[in-house]
């Protein structure tokens, strides 16, 4: 197929597009920005395409992994964009207590209040914040999946309710 056709055939399918990146992205700048990019990489890779194959399908494909790749890229990063006239980037790691003494005193609370948590409680959500999985939980207590998710839930609801600053 020369490259002309190719071209041609990737112009008469680029409409389809739109309602998908759209869909993806929900926003209409990022749809057309996510569209350059499919168009773009289908030209780069236009020798990986097989004649016959369906173009749409795998136009699709293009966008559909542009998309994850993006969005893995974005949460990996873990960076919060300001749209504030300075144009700051602020890094959510950053801690948010500046006073080490501070911290301190807010573990010990959140200690505080894992202790008081009722022993059925305590239990399974201190094996998952050890590092546990849900299942290896559930062999070491001897109970069923389902009833030790539920115990992590309500732990996870009293601390909240125990503490309301955080």
């Amino acid at each position: 197929m020369s490259t002309h056709e190719f071209n041609q055939m990737l112009m008469n399918n680029t409409e389809f597009l739109k309602p998908f990146a759209i869909t993806l992205t929900r926003d209409q700048e990022a749809a057309k920005d996510l569209m350059q990019e499919t168009l773009f990489r289908a030209l780069a890779n236009q020798e990986k395409y097989h004649v016959g194959t369906n173009i749409k399908a795998w136009l699709y494909t293009i966008m559909r992994n542009i998309f994850i790749n993006n969005y893995r890229r974005k949460s990996k990063q873990q960076t919060i964009f300001d749209n504030t006239p300075n144009d700051f980037l602020l890094n959510t790691n950053a801690g948010a207590v500046s006073n080490e003494a501070v911290a301190r005193i807010n573990i010990k609370e959140i200690q505080a209040a894992i202790q008081d948590l009722p022993e059925i409680f305590r239990n399974p959500f201190l094996l998952y914040f050890e590092g546990y999985k849900y299942h290896e939980i559930a062999e070491m207590l001897c109970e069923p999946l389902g009833t030790i998710k539920s115990r992590i839930h309500f732990a996870r609801k009293l601390l909240k309710e125990q503490i309301q600053r955080y």
